[in-house]
């Protein structure tokens, strides 16, 4: 029989009680950051459930007070065994059947708020942000614009997952107003290079892991245990000044064109919540190196959407849908190889993925490749964009469809507005 819960949760609903992903939000303006899930139209306070003492299995009930935190990064370097401890305690808490939260009215009054009233907060402390490059049909359409068709992914692509370090500091939560970045562009003939606002700014669809335990430094993690590392993921918005980038890029690859501003979803969806989405990772050829060798290699099926609200119009039109299943190296590879040279990951790391493009145009993940870098302009509405423009706004959602119910994300959103 479906597991189902005493809170009535919508069939379209993204969170039902099959995912509970985690959030931090507070439920007053002036109320302290707290850790929640997320059940149906509510969230579930965790720590009013960890005061009243329901956190009672073997490794969290000496370990409750990671959820009188004002992150959820405490709760991620319990590791695995807290993680499906705090699942099963969660799903039979909101059980249809559990009367110890449904027949209680004082304590559901307390720990149920209603997520229309919460201000959401980005859930993790990140100390350090990775993007990865990990689309193959990204890489492909993205060599093909700036170097042409004859040879558009690099030799290496195809032996490790590329990666830059990004910039922790500007990671915002879904919701905050992007400025439109200033910077260099390239000069035209002689003339000394473009300077002022970005006339090429870009969303990128991507999803990002969340790191858990972490490791030593010069201790790397094997790729058959890089799972026991990665909590869940996030929906994120790598937005990307592609005049700025391309300038810049070469030889230390970006910098400005990207540390203006990512944005991230507030919940994170567990990999356990994942796991009835699993399927079979695209066959890797040539064959990785044993350290990237899997026994089983998975990604997971999620659907994926942008939609793009022009400025000064009510309505949005989705530009993109593509699927998590497109990308070529999977997290655990991405987490394995960032290791392997002994560089440590601490609890609450963020790994992007990198825009998660499909083959079809349709399923494109960002402007750059949807417009071919401006010469196809899109059709909106009535109007149209080759980049962004002042007062768009994009807005990201993402689920896995399950018999009866979904495994959503939520949506990750962002409008941009000039700078000052």
């Amino acid at each position: 029989m479906a597991l189902k819960s005493f809170i009535e949760v919508h069939p379209d609903s993204h969170f039902p009680i099959q995912n509970l992903p985690y959030g931090v939000f507070k439920p007053e303006p002036a109320s302290p950051a707290r850790p929640g899930v997320a059940i149906g139209d509510y969230v579930l306070d965790l720590s009013v459930v960890a005061s009243a003492g329901l956190f009672d299995g073997p490794v969290l009930k000496n370990n409750c007070d990671s959820f009188l935190q004002p992150d959820l990064n405490k709760f991620l370097a319990l590791g695995r065994p807290a993680w499906k401890e705090a699942r099963a305690t969660l799903q039979k808490l909101l059980s249809a059947t559990e009367p110890a939260l449904r027949d209680n009215a004082a304590l559901r009054q307390k720990a149920l708020v209603p997520l229309s009233k919460v201000e959401m907060l980005v859930p993790i402390s990140i100390g350090d942000y990775t993007d990865f490059f990990s689309s193959m049909h990204h890489a492909k359409n993205c060599g093909t614009i700036f170097r042409g068709p004859e040879n558009p992914i690099p030799a290496n692509w195809f032996h490790l997952p590329i990666a830059y370090h990004g910039r922790a500091s500007s990671i915002v939560i879904s919701g905050t107003d992007i400025v439109r970045p200033r910077g260099q562009g390239h000069p035209a003939g002689n003339s000394p290079p473009y300077f002022g606002p970005s006339l090429k700014l870009d969303f990128e669809l991507e999803m990002a892991a969340v790191v858990g335990p972490g490791n030593e430094l010069g201790k790397p993690v094997d790729v058959n245990e890089a799972a026991d590392h990665i909590f869940g993921l996030v929906l994120l918005n790598d937005w990307s000044a592609r005049d700025i980038q391309a300038w810049e890029y070469v030889p230390l690859g970006p910098f400005l064109g990207k540390s203006f501003g990512t944005t991230v979803s507030p919940w994170i969806v567990t990999l356990d919540a994942l796991e009835p989405f699993a399927c079979d990772a695209p066959k890797q050829n040539p064959p990785p190196l044993p350290y990237l060798a899997e026994k089983i290699s998975k990604n997971y099926d999620i659907s994926l959407e942008v939609q793009i609200k022009p400025a000064g119009q009510e309505n949005s039109s989705v530009v993109t849908r593509s699927n998590f299943n497109h990308l070529y190296w999977t997290l655990t590879q991405q987490l394995a190889h960032h290791t392997i040279n002994g560089c440590n990951l601490r609890p609450g790391d963020l790994l992007g993925t990198g825009t998660i493009s499909g083959p079809e145009p349709q399923s494109y993940g960002c402007l750059l490749e949807l417009t071919w870098n401006g010469q196809k302009p899109l059709s909106l509405n009535g109007t149209t964009r080759k980049f962004l423009e002042d007062g768009d706004e994009v807005i990201f959602s993402g689920y896995s469809k399950g018999n009866g119910y979904n495994v959503g994300f939520g949506t990750c959103s962002g409008k941009i507005i000039p700078p000052p």
